[in-house]
């Protein structure tokens, strides 16, 4: 079996509004639309991030199974004293529901952090808004260390946090960084593992 690889991912590409859509009608039932962090300013940023080139899928016969962005240092948290060209910035990572409990999250992760040493880079970071403690804890399952929290007015994100690209979570189940490799193998799995 192929090592699982995240795809770039565009109109031409793979389908990633299959699994961009659900959320964002979700959002948009639920949230405020004006609102830029979850309206249409939100969901017209992410879609463009996918017609850059900067999000990138994993699909499993067909479907989409995750996604996950890097996107540009935002300068409401990261300034220059962080030394925001040391690390690689993740944004939207999302895993369908169909893919509970294959780490796939995790996977996502460590395949950032794969590609941020491959470009010299020595961290992963991330953002995530203030209130939602749930993912503060995933990404400190993960090895995220909370460097701060930013409370700008005008913005729900601001928990701000970071790991070193050499604290992987799944070592032994890789994500292709690279080229294709022939007869390297190592299946999403299907149970759960300890690092969830």
């Amino acid at each position: 079996m192929e090592v699982p690889r995240p795809h770039p991912c565009g109109p031409a590409r793979f389908p990633a509004h299959d699994l961009v859509d659900d959320p964002v009608r979700d959002t948009q039932e639920h949230e405020d639309r004006s609102d830029p962090e979850t309206g249409a300013e939100a969901i017209t940023k992410w879609r463009a991030s996918i017609d850059e080139g900067r999000a990138r899928v994993v699909v499993d016969s067909g479907k989409v199974l995750g996604t996950v962005s890097r996107g540009p240092v935002d300068r409401h948290f990261w300034t220059d004293e962080d030394r925001p060209e040391s690390a690689f910035h993740l944004y939207k990572l999302i895993v369908a529901r169909q893919a509970a409990g294959r780490h796939l999250g995790a996977r996502l992760v460590d395949w950032a952090s794969g590609l941020a040493v491959m470009e010299g880079r020595d961290r992963v970071r991330t953002d995530t808004w203030r209130t939602n403690e749930g993912l503060h804890s995933y990404y400190e399952r993960l090895g995220f260390r909370h460097v701060r929290t930013e409370s700008p007015s005008h913005r729900l994100s601001g928990w701000l946090a970071q790991r070193p690209t050499t604290a992987l979570s799944l070592p032994d189940f890789p994500l292709t960084v690279g080229p294709p490799h022939e007869g390297r193998t190592a299946p999403i799995p299907s149970q759960h593992t300890p690092a969830d």
